[in-house]
Parts: structure tokens; C-alpha cells; sequence
């Protein structure tokens, strides 16, 4: 397994390493989790003794867990400066033009995706290679039985958590959900439209840090690298959770919660395919709009999910 990543903040940046290796440098520096189910029960979040548990969750709208194509937002053509000239290298500033597209509003759930499953009877990647990618011990580990229904380990569930989003899943189990659909994955370029418009926004919010005011969405400690309790939730959050934290296309959970797999292959990176958006364990530099990473395409994390998108409806 192999994942390109820079370090978490620019002082601490380095090219990049390998996940066996690969992941490892990206949870020290910012894919980071813990042991914790991080699920949440009763509107309370699961995590370490003493940690914050009281905070109010929404509702999970209905569009969140009915067919995928209920979400898709219309996201209109336009033009902007992609990347982050106070970024990595692979950020430099460029004029994208995207034409018009639809994007799902929330990130694919796990009830969503047990249906798939049930009318196709579709395995993923983890499950015939008979493991998934999870943070434990400061460290990635390939534990065997680690799968989207189990997805921090075989002792782990889904049960009653049909609203988070799904996670261990490959960019092809990814590709196929939306197929299935009639939907696909959005690109790299549609996809950091769609978190940050045209005006030129560092976060899909606007250009303060997550830290600063309200809730934002569901990330790590600001100083890198560890699972923050203070946004209500250890890990995985349910979907539609942060509403300050909507793009200016009313996407949510497009910084933080899980990375997202995109259709685009890396580039330089032979085999490689992109992921964008940043997950539970990172710090601020990796939810920028910006931020790009690499993984394989037949890799399962705890920490990578997916949304689908669609061409645009002609009249």
C-alpha cells in the first residue's frame, strides 16, 4: 500500500513517504484516530473518560439515507483559481474552467451502502483481501476482518449508525456504488469547485482556521495529530452534523469527517488516484480546499468514504 503525504502544517512538510510506511507519516502528521469506536449513542458522543459528551447533534435529513440521487445539489459552471500558493508544491495556482454538475449534498452512509450491497451482493476490496487499513497505536495496522460493516476492526459495528458515512472502501467500491446509481465520482477539479466556489476561500466556509467560533465540522486537535472530542464526536460523525461548516454550494461535511475519494489519478504518482477533504484526525492545513492526497485504488481505510456525482440535467 502506498500514500503520498505531506506533513501536517507547512513547517513540518516533507515530500512524502509509502503507507506500509505509507500511512504511517500520514496519521503521525494528520490522518490521525485512536482505539474508540467514536460512534455516537443517544445524541452523546463515545470517547476517552472526562471528554465533552453533551453537545447537540441534528437530525439526519432523510435525503442523508433514502437513493443517492436525492441529495445531488446543481453545482453551475464557472471558473476559479484552483490550489493554494501557500500550499504544497502539487498546489500550485491554476484557472480551472468546470462545466455544470450535480454532487451529492452529504457523503454516501452506511445504510445507503448496506442496500447496494443487498441488491447486488457486492464485496469490496477489504473484504476479499480479508483486511482494512486502521489507525491503532499511533499507526496504520492492516487488521484482519476490517471492513465496511467493521469498520475500525472486526470487534467493531455499524449497528445503529446507518447515518455516519461508510468508510473502508476502495475508489473502485466507490465507482461502483455510484454506477449502480447511474452517478459516478466527481473529479478532482469539480470537487474543489464545489468546496470552494469562486472566490477564492482557503476553507469551504470562508478563510478562518476551523478552530476560531463555531463548529465547523469533524476534525483533529489543532495541534497535529490527534482525534478531538470537542466537536461531539471521537471519530465518525453522522452526516448533515456541522452547518457552519457548508460550501458555498451547500455541501456538507466536505472538510472533515472522512477524505473522499475523487474519479482523478494522481498526478506523478503512476497507479495512484486522488482523495480530498481531510478526515476526523486532521488538523487545519489538511481540510484547506485545497489539500490534495494519493492513495491506491484498492485501499480501505477507516478514515476514507466517498459522495457521487452526475452530469448535469438537460432541459
Amino acid at each position: 500500500m502506498v500514500a503520498m503525504i505531506p506533513a501536517a502544517d507547512p513547517s513540518s512538510r516533507s515530500p512524502g513517504v509509502t503507507l506500509g510506511a505509507a500511512l504511517t507519516v500520514c496519521a503521525l502528521t494528520h490522518m490521525t484516530c485512536q482505539p474508540g469506536s467514536g460512534q455516537h449513542t443517544a445524541g452523546k458522543r463515545s470517547g476517552p473518560p472526562g471528554a465533552v459528551t453533551d453537545l447537540p447533534h441534528r437530525p439526519v435529513p432523510a435525503a442523508a439515507l433514502g437513493h443517492p440521487t436525492a441529495s445531488l445539489v446543481a453545482i453551475p459552471a464557472g471558473t476559479f483559481v484552483m490550489g493554494d500558493s501557500g500550499g504544497d508544491a502539487n498546489e500550485a495556482p491554476r484557472s480551472m474552467s468546470v462545466a455544470g454538475f450535480r454532487l451529492m449534498r452529504y457523503e454516501v452512509t452506511n445504510g445507503q451502502f448496506a442496500r447496494f450491497v443487498a441488491d447486488t451482493g457486492y464485496v469490496t476490496d477489504p473484504e476479499e483481501r480479508g483486511f482494512g487499513s486502521v489507525w491503532l497505536d499511533r499507526r496504520w495496522s492492516n487488521i484482519p476482518g476490517a471492513d465496511w460493516r467493521h469498520p475500525h476492526g472486526p470487534a467493531t459495528s455499524i449497528t445503529d449508525r446507518d447515518s455516519h458515512p461508510v468508510v473502508q472502501v476502495s475508489a473502485g467500491d466507490a465507482a461502483a456504488f455510484c454506477a449502480y446509481h447511474e452517478l459516478r465520482l466527481p473529479s478532482e477539479v469539480e470537487w474543489e469547485f464545489a468546496a470552494r466556489g469562486t472566490d477564492g476561500r482557503r476553507y469551504t466556509w470562508g478563510n478562518e482556521p476551523p478552530y476560531r467560533g463555531t463548529l465547523r465540522g469533524n476534525f483533529g486537535t489543532p495541534k497535529c495529530c490527534a482525534p478531538d472530542p470537542s466537536d461531539g464526536y471521537y471519530r465518525i460523525a453522522p452526516v448533515g452534523q456541522y452547518s457552519e461548516g457548508l460550501s458555498p454550494f451547500g455541501l456538507f461535511d466536505i472538510a472533515g469527517n472522512v477524505w473522499e475519494w475523487t474519479s482523478s489519478p494522481f498526478p506523478g504518482r503512476p497507479g495512484m488516484v486522488a482523495l480530498r477533504g481531510g478526515g476526523w484526525g486532521n488538523n487545519s492545513y489538511c481540510l484547506r480546499a485545497s489539500y490534495r492526497h494519493a492513495n491506491p485504488p484498492n485501499l480501505g481505510l477507516d478514515m476514507v468514504g466517498f459522495r457521487c456525482a452526475a452530469d448535469p440535467i438537460l432541459h
